[in-house]
């Protein structure tokens, strides 16, 4: 994900999701919070970038960098909607293929509309990044 953020904001993310403009996208963000505080269990706060994050973990790499980012969340961008989602395994591979139109990056999903999104994959997709990152760090609820 490579966001170097020293921690949550407190913009609330009410505040966030009522300002996505037009109706329909607001609506689907609110089904992604909805998705999100399903599967983590957290309630979300706001990174920089109007990022709504779910959990929150310290890092330390062997070089001495260290920070704080979120577990997993996502950003509502002029186009599509950005899902954070970490993972460091193939794992997610066979759930990316079955979620519906999409683009992926490191660390990143891409979903222009939620038209066509297979939800239950979605869920199971956040449900592993999560996991696999819990096996690396310890996720903390934000």
């Amino acid at each position: 994900m490579g966001t170097t953020q020293t921690g949550p904001g407190t913009t609330s993310a009410e505040t966030v999701l009522a300002a996505i403009e037009p109706a329909e996208r607001q609506k689907e963000a609110r089904q992604l919070d909805a998705l999100f505080r399903e599967v983590t269990g957290f309630e979300p706060r706001i990174w920089a970038g109007g990022i709504l994050g779910y959990g929150r973990y310290d890092y330390r790499y062997a070089s001495g960098q260290a920070g704080q980012s979120l577990a997993t969340g996502f950003a509502r961008r002029k186009t599509e909607f950005v899902l954070y989602i970490q993972s460091s395994t193939d794992a997610h591979q066979p759930l990316l293929s079955v979620i519906g139109p999409h683009r992926a990056g490191k660390g990143c999903v891409y979903l222009k509309r939620l038209a066509g999104t297979d939800m239950a994959a979605l869920r199971r997709l956040i449900r592993v990044s999560l996991d696999d990152l819990a096996g690396r760090w310890t996720i903390h609820p934000t």
